[in-house]
């Protein structure tokens, strides 16, 4: 694995545990050119996804950058990172194990939206006014209708 500060070829692994709940291995890599420490996470990864985008482009999956989306909507909001980083890696595997290898964006927000309602509902609301494009307050408070239980409307 390359080091990320002088770019050099030759790291070394220095210690290596499970993380994830067994999902995933954590392993602290040393450089021994420039001394510098990192760490580096070795997931299962069952199929390349293709995202189709809303504008029609066809992009690659990026799992950090559904990892940040989750993690903007839970911000100053009092969620252990563990618990995002569960929810992250359930929509990952269901989207795996779907059997199609490419996914609308709409597909990967409705599965963030489900996923935000169990961890925070304030984080629920904020990432459902950017997915749904909220212009006026009555679309907050039909969100919020949703989470009392309440008919979704339309």
């Amino acid at each position: 694995m390359r080091c990320p500060y002088c770019q050099s070829e030759d790291t070394q692994v220095k210690d290596s545990r499970p993380a994830e709940d067994g999902a995933a291995i954590r392993r602290r890599r040393v450089c021994p050119v420039c001394g510098g420490r990192f760490t580096t996470f070795e997931r299962v990864q069952l199929r390349d996804l293709v995202v189709i985008k809303k504008s029609g482009r066809k992009v690659p999956f990026d799992r950090d950058k559904l990892s940040r989306s989750i993690e903007i909507a839970t911000r100053k909001r009092n969620v252990d990172p563990e618990r995002i980083e569960r929810a992250v890696s359930g929509i990952v595997r269901q989207l795996e194990s779907s059997g199609e290898t490419e996914v609308t964006s709409g597909d990967i927000g409705k599965l963030v939206m489900e996923a935000l309602k169990s961890l925070d509902d304030v984080a629920y609301v904020r990432f459902a006014s950017v997915y749904r494009n909220f212009r006026e307050a009555k679309d907050f408070q039909d969100v919020l209708g949703e989470l009392k239980g309440e008919e979704e409307p339309g």
